[in-house]
């Protein structure tokens, strides 16, 4: 799926995602990664939802998110509660839905100039 990208200077804009791969500015992913819109961080460990610790939702928050968007692979899946709570306390919002739906949400929250995290796993 290509994504049609209309002003590439707000920061990191994601182009395609296909199975198994996705494309950032003019680099490919094959792995889970974080992108926000400054930066972006290619070794997120966790491949699927079952991976997830409290450690990976912490990395998350150096990014300073007003809103976090979890793909969570080929299907919708969510993670537990004990996960999202600290991020409820700090008042940031995180939407799950599988990777292609989460591709398209950052891309047109970064559009709206959000400060907006995308942390998307690829199984």
């Amino acid at each position: 799926m290509i994504f049609h990208l209309e002003n590439p200077e707000k920061g990191n804009l994601i182009k395609s995602y296909e199975k198994g791969q996705i494309m950032v500015n003019e680099q490919t992913f094959t792995t889970s990664i974080v992108v926000g819109t400054d930066r972006i961080l290619s070794d997120w460990p966790p491949n699927k939802v079952s991976d997830l610790t409290p450690d990976h939702f912490e990395t998350l928050l150096e990014f300073k998110p007003e809103i976090i968007i979890f793909g969570s692979g080929e299907k919708q899946q969510f993670p537990s509660p004990e996960l999202m709570a600290p991020l409820i306390k700090k008042g940031i919002g995180l939407e799950s839905m599988n990777t292609a739906a989460a591709c398209r949400t950052y891309n047109v929250l970064v559009s709206e100039y959000r400060r907006v995290v995308a942390a998307l796993l690829l199984e």
